[in-house]
């Protein structure tokens, strides 16, 4: 899923970031997804992943978190040109409303869970951002995401888990500019 959102914010011309993205372990991970929030225009929260799990039944709640890190930082932008705007992700029938109530004024988008649902739901937000650089369609997007799985495979393959940022990046941009047009 995460793979499947860079891909599309790429193709719709935008430079994703990540706490991943200066690779170093010298600095805690709050303050480099702190720096990209901030240094960001939008971002996006997928709260797919806070339901319990494993024996402990425990949920992951980094993205509420970093969802109202975003939603400060517009609060506290002392102009509208240049307060941050954010999307919040949910899946369909999930019950965010139980443990994270106060987001339901903000209308969060839906997904089916699946990546087709997923690129669908990010990219019809994009598409409307004011400086969105191109828009082609989800369909186009998801036809070519295998693509960019494989070229992930490969940095994976030959970087390890994590393969630098910037690869990441730059192996979305060759698939997106080679493949959707």
């Amino acid at each position: 899923m995460f793979d499947a959102v860079v891909f599309a914010a790429i193709c719709c011309g935008f430079m994703p970031r990540s706490a991943l993205e200066t690779g170093t372990v010298a600095e805690a991970r709050m303050t480099r997804i702190l720096r990209a929030i901030v240094e960001s225009k939008y971002s996006i929260h997928d709260l797919s992943r806070c339901r319990g799990e494993g024996d402990a039944n425990l949920a992951r709640f980094n993205m509420p978190l970093e969802l109202g890190i975003a939603m400060a930082h517009r609060h506290l932008a002392r102009r509208a040109a240049g307060r941050h705007d954010w999307l919040v992700l949910v899946p369909l029938g999930h019950q965010y409303q139980a443990f994270i109530s106060d987001i339901a004024g903000f209308d969060p988008r839906m997904h089916d869970g699946s990546v087709q649902g997923i690129v669908t739901t990010v990219m019809a937000w994009l598409a409307t951002r004011p400086d969105t650089v191109r828009t082609p369609t989800p369909r186009q997007v998801i036809s070519v995401l295998p693509e960019f799985d494989a070229a992930m495979r490969t940095l994976r393959s030959t970087w390890g888990p994590v393969p630098p940022w910037a690869d990441i990046v730059l192996a979305g941009m060759n698939v997106a500019r080679s493949s959707v047009s």
